[in-house]
């Protein structure tokens, strides 16, 4: 019986030659990562264990994003706890302010991740890396210790999904369609525990920013992880970021898939993910007339450059609706230089948006756009449960950056032609 791209990768880092879904392992790490929230959990996890120093200082990367630059003293001591960590274990890939970025934006670009890793973090978002053919998947605060002090940490193989996807989209189709349609296809749980494997002949017209956000989203259906094969694309991209070894895995023909899914990407249409969860998509032909409040641009799913170079072109020579409040957050310092390079930051605030230096923000309800009771949010971040960013009677929809962007032009939900 053949195997997945992700049972390959799991079996070489066990140390078998093969391994089957359900199946309880061991396997070795290449990378574990924690941020500001999850990494003082971790670390007093650690000290409980009373362990000597970490598995690997190249191995361990933290990155404070969440309330950074910080917000109130509690998220300064918790900064301060993984910066005095870091310095105690001399731990390489530890960001600060003027360095970092969001992290899961971050660690590609620094050339972290490659084909063929194990890579956990204390980040449900974790999944993000499988775009560059990694198994890359979120796990909690205890298994962070664990990790960080082993080198280690313990798996049930999943089973997998096939997603065949195929055609070329159509303008202002991005990755987060994609994704929002088939977590309306499937549900919240279609991918419960399982490895979301995407093949077919349409991926080559997704570029490497759509491949994070539609590996970024797994989670949402309920996914282990998302994980895409490693072709041109994602080669020059290493290219560019990594001199890095890495070892490419492709799924066996006859790797066993709980279900076989095609997506024709051509007949996909915007898609707008209403509150409050994922899976309640519409096209943007079903939407109808809602009025929004604030529009916010950014995070893990979609503040890469591609993101700020779709808002722009929809923004310029525009302006923001009168009583909007459109907040736009470039993913890391090097998109946010780029960016500003490119001119694109001119544009945002020519058009009276506000730009943000890297942060999570108001994806997770953490500062920099909280929603008051009553109003309504169009967003690119990745989840829209209730009260995600401010009051419980607030509301978010899910939209793609093309959506976002033509959405705080009218003022209400909009697709990119309006």
């Amino acid at each position: 019986m053949g195997m997945t791209m992700t049972q390959k990768i799991l079996a070489a880092h066990a140390g078998l030659k093969e391994v089957k879904a359900g199946q309880l392992i061991e396997a070795d790490l290449d990378l574990v990562l924690g941020n500001d929230i999850t990494s003082p959990v971790a670390i007093k996890e650690m000290e409980k264990m009373k362990t000597e120093g970490v598995f690997h200082k190249d191995k361990i990367a933290l990155v404070p994003d969440h309330f950074v630059p910080n917000k109130d003293i509690k998220s300064a001591e918790h900064c301060k706890c993984v910066r005095q960590f870091a310095r105690k274990n001399e731990i390489t890939n530890y960001f600060e302010v003027g360095e970092m970025g969001i992290e899961h934006a971050l660690l590609p670009e620094k050339g972290l991740t490659v084909p063929g890793d194990v890579i956990i973090g204390a980040d449900s978002h974790t999944c993000t890396y499988g775009a560059v053919g990694a198994f890359s998947t979120g796990i909690g605060s205890t298994d962070m210790a664990a990790g960080m002090a082993t080198g280690k940490a313990w798996f049930k193989v999943p089973s997998a999904l096939k997603f065949v996807l195929t055609g070329k989209p159509a303008p202002w189709i991005s990755g987060k369609d994609i994704i929002l349609h088939i977590i309306g296809m499937i549900g919240v749980d279609g991918a419960l525990y399982k490895s979301m494997e995407f093949v077919g002949d349409g991926i080559a017209h997704l570029t490497m920013d759509d491949r994070f956000t539609i590996a970024n989203m797994a989670i949402e259906a309920g996914g282990k992880n998302g994980i895409f094969p490693v072709d041109d694309k994602t080669i020059a991209y290493l290219k560019e970021h990594t001199s890095r070894e890495y070892k490419v895995y492709e799924a066996d023909e006859d790797a066993v898939y709980d279900e076989v899914y095609t997506i024709e990407l051509d007949k996909l249409k915007p898609t707008v993910a209403f509150p409050h969860l994922p899976e309640n998509t519409k096209t943007i032909d079903e939407v109808g007339d809602i009025a929004i409040d604030q529009v916010v641009i950014g995070s893990c799913t979609n503040g890469r450059i591609d993101d700020m170079r779709i808002a722009a072109k929809i923004l310029e020579g525009k302006h923001v609706a009168p009583g909007m409040r459109c907040i736009i957050i470039p993913a890391t310092q090097k998109i946010y230089l780029q960016a500003m390079e490119e001119g694109l930051l001119k544009i945002f605030i020519e058009a009276g948006a506000v730009v943000s230096t890297p942060t999570c923000g108001p994806c997770l309800g953490g500062y920099m756009g909280i929603l008051a009771e009553g109003e309504k949010c169009v967003s690119t971040t990745n989840r829209n449960f209730v009260g995600r960013m401010g009051h419980v009677n607030s509301e978010i929809y899910l939209a793609s950056p093309a959506v976002a962007a033509a959405s705080a032009i009218t003022g209400k939900i909009s697709g990119p032609e309006a």
